[in-house]
C-alpha cells in the first residue's frame, strides 16, 4: 500500500509516556502479503466476498483520490468483517491518520505492524505516537525501522518524524544533529532528500543559525521551487 501523509499542523499532547509500549518483535523477513481480494472471499465466501472486495476497491480509490471522509465508513465496515486482513488494517489507519484522529490510526497500524511483520508504515505509526506525546514509542520505531533496513526514502520518512518529535520537545540540537547524520547535498536530489533538506533549513532556521539555512533552503528552491514555501522561506531570509 502505498504511504501518504501530511504531518503539518499537528497539535502536540502533553509531557509524553515515558516507556514504550510491549510489542511483538518484528520476523526477520516480512510475513507474505495474501491477495485482499481472495482473503475477502475465503473469509466471507462469495457473495459477501464479492461485496467486500467491491468496498475495499472503492475505499482505495477514494483514499488516492484523498476523499479520506468517504472511504472511512467503508474501512470501518470492513476492518470488522475481516479483521485479521492486514491490508484492510493498513489502510485503515492511514485513512485515520489523514482524518487526524491519531490515536484510532495509532491502534490500526500497531495491529498492522503486527499482522504484517513490516515496517512500511513505522513513520506514519511514529507520527501517531508523536502526536499523542508518546515519545518513548517514537525513538523504539525508529530503532525497529533502521535494524529493519528498508528504503532509503522509508528511513527518512521515519527520520523526519523523529527529528520533529524532539523539536516538538524543544530539543533542537538533537533534532538537527538527527537530520545532520550522514547527510551530504546528492548530485541528483530525489523528493526524499529534498524534503530533508527543507526540514533541516527549517531547523537551522529554528536554532537561529540563519546563513545556514538560507544556503540550504536555496539549494531546495533550486531543484524544486514548488516544494512547500520555500521560495517564500528563502526571501525572508535574504
Amino acid at each position: 500500500m502505498v504511504r501518504k501523509s501530511d504531518r503539518s499542523g499537528r497539535s502536540r499532547s502533553g509531557p509524553g509516556v515515558s516507556k514504550p509500549r510491549q510489542r511483538v518483535p518484528l520476523p526477520p523477513v516480512p510475513h507474505p502479503a495474501p491477495d485482499p481480494a481472495s482473503e475477502l472471499l475465503r473469509a466471507l465466501g462469495p457473495e459477501r466476498g464479492r461485496s467486500a472486495v467491491r468496498r475495499f476497491e472503492a475505499a482505495a480509490k477514494a483514499f488516492r483520490a484523498e476523499r479520506f471522509k468517504e472511504a472511512l465508513p467503508l474501512l470501518t465496515r470492513l476492518a470488522r468483517d475481516a479483521p485479521d486482513l492486514a491490508d484492510i488494517r493498513e489502510l485503515h489507519g492511514l485513512v485515520l491518520y489523514r482524518l487526524g484522529r491519531f490515536k484510532a490510526a495509532m491502534g490500526e497500524l500497531e495491529y498492522f505492524r503486527e499482522l504484517s511483520g513490516s515496517t512500511e508504515q513505522h513513520p506514519v505509526l511514529a507520527d501517531c505516537h508523536r502526536a499523542l506525546g508518546r515519545w518513548a514509542d517514537v525513538e523504539a520505531l525508529w530503532k525497529e525501522l533502521g535494524a529493519a533496513s528498508p528504503s532509503a526514502e522509508l528511513v527518512t520518512e521515519g527520520r523526519l518524524v523523529l527529528a520533529g518529535a524532539k523539536a516538538d520537545r524543544g530539543e533542537l540540537p538533537a533534532a538537527i544533529r538527527v537530520l545532520e547524520q550522514g547527510w551530504k547535498l546528492p548530485s541528483r536530489p530525489r523528493d526524499h532528500h529534498l524534503r530533508r533538506a527543507y526540514a533541516l533549513a527549517d531547523l537551522y532556521e529554528r536554532a537561529g543559525r540563519s546563513p545556514r539555512a538560507r544556503e540550504l533552503f536555496r539549494w531546495v528552491e533550486s531543484h524544486d521551487p514548488r516544494l512547500a514555501d520555500v521560495s517564500q522561506r528563502v526571501r525572508a531570509l535574504s
